[in-house]
């Protein structure tokens, strides 16, 4: 914990006028949560702030000095505009100038490990780096912990969700940019390019049996630090069609990266609703399930059903961010599983963690 007891400070939400962010300001509004919203359009932020009756401010994220001004009197920042990619840089180093504490919700593999690289920075800083405190990573970040507790010494992991309803704009506009850069796996430790749809199975979660392909999840960074386990695949329940079509596109990737081509399903993702209606938020239920395997032949697996995406990291982040202004993670860069224990999910009405037996 930074030496000015950030727990006597509210948490900065920045991008609080996107689909996630509104989410967010809107709980803590219910709640009386301390908290300033921020973003860097005054005619976005100020309609939100004043109909929820909370202090905002309007900044552009520039270089970490000039963010670091506006950090006053923050205890924490909770960052929710992506691409993370472009947003997360000068708010971390920010955070590490100010003794800030710093998370986000992101699920971008480049983010987890430009972040967790400043752990020393930020143990010297007394500031707590923990990206990823929505959906992308707290259920599978958990559930992967879970079973790295259950098998010591584990060397293989597989984890794999299913997510009901349709991904927010701001979601789908972070997948475009990395769709021209394929897959991704880890190996020997190393995290490797990999092709879209490297690899298929049928994953058993809790409900049915589906279809998945590998995906480029936060986790194939995040779960290394959780657990050590080296080999690390992440998989997406598809449809069959899906999966051959994600397959098909690989020739395409290098197209999909143009101006032209980015620009162009911008505009269309523009065009779609800004993300889950709320019955869909009330309804939905995302699935997941993880095995692991250790060398002597030794495996495990465990399912985990949680509330809606959006919901869930809603609550998770806000949760989060009181946590870290509470002391109850040291400082350093953090997984969800290493600040506050691989049980964390649980704590969360509507998510239930199933741990088969090891065979």
């Amino acid at each position: 914990m930074a030496a000015d007891a950030p727990a006597d400070k509210p948490f900065l939400l920045y991008g609080a006028n996107g689909y996630t962010g509104t989410l967010i300001a809107e709980e803590c509004a219910r709640r009386g949560t301390s908290v300033i919203l921020a973003g860097r359009s005054e005619a976005s932020i100020r309609p939100l702030a004043e109909r929820l009756g909370l202090p905002y401010r309007v900044f552009s994220l520039g270089t970490g000095a000039e963010v670091a001004r506006e950090l006053e009197g923050v205890g924490a920042v909770l960052l929710a505009a992506g691409p993370f990619s472009q947003t997360s840089a000068p708010v971390v180093d920010a955070c590490l100038r100010t003794g800030t504490h710093y998370l986000d919700i992101t699920g971008e593999i480049a983010v987890f490990e430009a972040v967790h690289a400043r752990g020393a920075e930020a143990r010297e800083a007394g500031s707590v780096l923990l990206p990823g405190a929505g959906f992308d990573v707290v259920p599978s970040d958990c559930l992967a912990a879970s079973l790295a507790e259950q098998l010591p010494g584990a060397t293989h992991l597989a984890l794999a969700f299913h997510a009901v309803g349709s991904p927010s704009r701001g979601t789908m506009k972070t997948m475009l940019e990395g769709l021209p850069q394929g897959g991704a796996a880890r190996r020997d430790g190393r995290i490797v390019e990999v092709p879209a749809a490297w690899k298929q199975r049928t994953i058993p979660f809790h409900d049915k049996p589906r279809s998945a392909m590998t995906f480029p999840w936060g986790d194939v960074s995040t779960a290394y630090y959780s657990t050590g386990i080296p080999n690390i695949e992440v998989y997406l329940a598809l449809p069959k069609r899906l999966v051959s079509a994600a397959r098909l596109s690989r020739p395409l990737a290098p197209l999909l990266g143009t101006k032209p081509v980015q620009r162009f399903l911008a505009r269309r993702i523009d065009s779609r609703p800004p993300g889950p209606s709320p019955r869909e938020r009330e309804t939905g239920r995302s699935e997941l399930w993880g095995r692991v395997e250790a060398p002597d032949g030794r495996s495990a697996e465990a399912t985990l059903t949680t509330i809606e995406g959006y919901t869930l990291t809603m609550l998770t982040a806000i949760d989060t961010a009181r946590r870290l202004l509470a002391g109850e993670a040291t400082p350093g860069a953090h997984t969800p599983a290493t600040a506050f224990g691989a049980d964390f999910i649980t704590r969360f009405e509507g998510c239930t963690l199933r741990m088969g037996h090891v065979s």
